[in-house]
């Protein structure tokens, strides 16, 4: 105890995260199968809430040292502005560090006005951070130059200089955060994508399927949004609609009169829904299911539907002539040692023939890339998970850890994977360098 309380608050925090993620791991191996259902889903919700927390509370100080700190023992600092100043940046803060609190209590049919404060916090907080961090790399690297160059590096007046970083800073995150806010609040594009089948029906060729992913119904999506997608579903009059996953953050009858409007949906040969990684932080999925089937959406939990030509009852084989559409439970359900699910590809594809066409919904690309390893034999393979980033520099990251990042793939001669950037968006109500889209998939036979 001595010793923790000598550390830096740096450090501190980081030993803080590193204890309660460990904590999470002990749960999750000995309590996970002791604990009731709803006493294991506030258990996990508070950990990983503090855990990002922790985090968090790391990129906090170092934003408060290059925006506060560091302005206090100059001029600046002693005038009512400064105060002012101080006081703004530590309300900024608390609602960045309260945003993931919300999911326990301002969880609706519409979005609080505190939760899209906090969660646009957020997002200001992530922007700010890295900006910073980015700026404070290029002035090492320039002082270091300068001196391998044996220049003096020339510095500004000392207050002007203190008083630099933080008002850059300010700028550039007001300027991007406004505009990821209004490319959020924007309606998802529609996107048309054809795709050429190999062994599709001719009495199929140009079905038309409509993606949606990760709307993440909770905090700052509700019941609007919701009815928005679905009219713009309708519209493009879809012979199958598909939802790949994260469609919630929350439990189903915490979002019974959100998620409603999917009821509403047309779809001449079915709607169809397979689990995200986030439909296991809900730990409801049973619940989120017996929901869905009361609003016509069929889960495919690894299982899978033989679809007829439109006309055709839904559902059911007629001769040769029918698709199989197959779903597989998220690969994190795995992880998080959620009872009876995982994904299971072979369960899932039991009765799909290699010589009829096959569509396979998986949530994650690492999912989808695992599928086509097995069964390389998969025609389409339908993902979201990414957001394409959805927030600068996510993008990056989101990039370079998903084997498929967004929009189409072909894998092989005979194999596409299609990834969606994600119909709404996940907590913070920004997109930068990503647009949200509902995806309109044509399926044009290959003879």
């Amino acid at each position: 105890m001595a010793l923790f309380r000598q550390l830096s608050p740096g450090w501190k925090a980081a030993l803080t995260a590193v204890t309660v993620f460990v904590s999470m791991i002990i749960s999750r191996s000995y309590l996970a199968e002791t604990l009731d259902l709803r006493a294991w889903r506030w258990l996990f919700r508070l950990q990983l809430t503090l855990f990002v927390n922790s985090l968090m509370l790391i990129g906090s100080l170092y934003i408060w040292r290059s925006t506060v700190s560091n302005l206090s023992h100059s001029q600046a600092g002693q005038s009512t502005c400064f105060w002012l100043w101080k006081l703004t940046v530590m309300v900024f803060l608390a609602l960045a560090h309260s945003s993931f609190f919300t999911m326990f209590f301002l969880v609706a049919e519409e979005p609080y006005l505190f939760s899209m404060a906090a969660y646009s916090c957020l997002g200001a907080y992530v922007i700010m951070l890295f900006f910073l961090f980015i700026l404070s790399g290029l002035e090492q690297a320039y002082q270091l130059l300068a001196w391998r160059r044996g220049r003096v590096v020339g510095s500004l007046n000392k207050s002007q200089e203190l008083a630099l970083r933080p008002a850059l800073a300010v700028v550039v995150t007001t300027v991007l955060s406004v505009m990821g806010l209004l490319n959020a609040a924007q309606p998802p594009a529609v996107k048309t994508v054809a795709v050429p089948i190999h062994q599709l029906p001719p009495s199929m060729n140009n079905l038309k399927i409509a993606l949606l992913s990760d709307i993440h119904l909770g905090p700052t999506v509700g019941r609007t949004k919701m009815q928005l997608f679905v009219r713009m579903v309708n519209a493009l009059e879809p012979d199958i609609t598909v939802i790949v996953g994260d469609l919630s953050d929350s439990e189903a009858s915490v979002l019974r009169t959100a998620v409603g409007p999917l009821g509403q949906l047309h779809s001449r040969l079915g709607t169809y829904f397979v689990t995200g990684n986030h439909e296991y932080y809900t730990s409801d999925v049973t619940n989120w299911f017996a929901l869905l089937e009361s609003l016509h959406v069929r889960p495919l939990h690894n299982e899978n539907v033989k679809i007829s030509a439109p006309g055709a009852r839904r559902g059911e084989g007629k001769g040769d002539d029918w698709i199989c559409l197959a779903g597989v439970d998220d690969i994190e359900a795995d992880i998080l040692r959620y009872s009876d699910h995982g994904m299971d590809l072979g369960k899932a594809l039991g009765g799909c023939s290699p010589d009829h066409t096959t569509i396979l919904l998986a949530h994650q690309p690492l999912a989808a890339k695992r599928a086509l390893q097995e069964r390389p034999d998969i025609n389409l393979i339908l993902s979201g998970h990414t957001h394409a980033g959805q927030l600068f520099p996510w993008n990056v990251a989101a990039y370079l850890l998903n084997p498929f990042f967004v929009g189409l793939y072909q894998v092989a001669q005979a194999t596409f994977v299609y990834v969606s950037p994600g119909t709404a968006y996940y907590g913070i109500p920004m997109r930068l360098g990503s647009r949200a889209e509902i995806t309109e998939l044509i399926l044009q036979r290959v003879p």
